[in-house]
């Protein structure tokens, strides 16, 4: 299989394309980031309850 030929998703840290990885094969559809660093790096939304 050609790279060319593999799904592609945006991340949501950085907002660039990134290709499917063998790797997440078997959860893709939760897969959201690109990488470990994009990931810890997401904005976490602010509790203003308390």
């Amino acid at each position: 299989m050609h790279k060319r030929h593999l799904p592609e998703k945006i991340c949501r840290g950085c907002n660039r394309p990134f290709s499917w990885r063998r790797k997440w094969a078997r959860c893709w559809d939760e897969v959201v980031y690109c990488s470990e660093r994009c990931r810890r790096n997401r904005k976490h939304p602010v509790d203003k309850s308390s």
